[in-house]
């Protein structure tokens, strides 16, 4: 059984110690990282990701009902990441959300390395400009004229400007 009722009372399910203690000890490395995804953990963001591409081995314990029996936490892990201010039904959704982000970093995972390089939240911690693809006119609407000039230099000014006006417009807080 990987289940049990809290101590001392309460609704639901809490994981037990004993099955998670095996697992982790029986995976583990010295440069084993051990991340809980709980709604409790600090804000996954894209600076972590990166951070944590750079590891060598790491293990994602899923919370279930409740949660995990805290002396998991105490003994056990490394990091606490949430994905977000809200509550799933387990962790499994969120350790692919945080195992996406970071295997995207690692070499050889996009087509052109540079992807990674050029997108949201890297430094300034800025939103993406909009791109755009053919047809340059679609439905009366039409690719900026910049884009096509191939005036790299002003291109890169409009996406560094748009890049500020998406970011004021859709997430002022991370200007903050």
């Amino acid at each position: 059984k990987t289940d049990d009722s809290l101590c001392g009372g309460g609704q639901g399910m809490l994981l037990k110690p004993e099955p998670i203690f095996a697992a982790i000890e029986e995976l583990s490395h010295e440069i084993t990282k051990v991340i809980l995804l709980t709604p409790q953990g600090s804000v996954f963001k894209q600076a972590k990701a990166r951070e944590l591409s750079s590891e060598e081995h790491l293990i994602f314990i899923c919370g279930h009902y409740e949660g995990v029996d805290h002396r998991v936490i105490e003994q056990l892990v490394d990091l606490e990441i949430s994905i977000g201010d809200y509550v799933l039904t387990n962790g499994a959704i969120a350790a692919a959300v945080v195992t996406d982000a970071i295997v995207r970093l690692l070499p050889g995972a996009l087509g052109d390395p540079r992807s990674a390089l050029d997108e949201s939240f890297l430094d300034p911690n800025l939103l993406e400009a909009p791109a755009y693809t053919k047809p340059i006119e679609f439905r009366g609407l039409k690719v900026p004229e910049i884009l096509l000039s191939g005036h790299h230099a002003k291109i890169e000014e409009w996406k560094s400007e748009m890049s500020m006006k998406r970011t004021k417009e859709n997430r002022p807080d991370l200007l903050e």
